[in-house]
């Protein structure tokens, strides 16, 4: 009787994890990267550096807000998740890559360059991208 005592006590302690899903963390990195660099420097010229929050970076910092919804959700919800990460995805890539043909359309390509935001952000985008193909993909059993 004592056995059994023993053996309930050990598996009612035992950590309960979550089932590992394909992209979550890297969902996470993306999320990291896009909401840090929604606020940093987008453009960068001599006389002052341009800050996100000034112009898309805020909408970015609202993707990141959606993806890190999407990293969060149950393990069963892992398509939910993928949508959630291919919209930010969308958002990421597309508004940084404007910003850049919007910048050299006004002044041309002299006298300033991406910031590190801009970076941050479009990387963030690609590796959401990266997520949402994995979550959309994974067989969560």
């Amino acid at each position: 009787m004592g056995s059994s005592t023993g053996s309930s006590r050990a598996a009612s302690n035992a950590r309960v994890r979550r089932p590992a899903v394909p992209g979550r963390r890297h969902l996470g990195g993306a999320v990291a990267m896009v909401a840090i660099g929604s606020f940093r420097p987008w453009i960068s010229t001599a006389i002052e550096n341009i800050s996100g929050a000034r112009g898309p970076g805020l909408w970015t910092f609202y993707m990141a807000m959606l993806g890190l919804a999407g990293a969060l959700l149950p393990a069963r919800r892992h398509r939910l998740a993928g949508g959630h990460a291919a919209v930010m995805a969308v958002v990421c890539v597309v508004l940084p890559v404007w910003q850049l043909i919007h910048v050299a359309n006004l002044v041309g390509f002299e006298g300033w360059m991406p910031g590190p935001g801009l970076v941050l952000v479009l990387g963030g985008g690609v590796l959401s991208g990266v997520a949402a193909y994995r979550l959309f993909t994974a067989e969560v059993g």
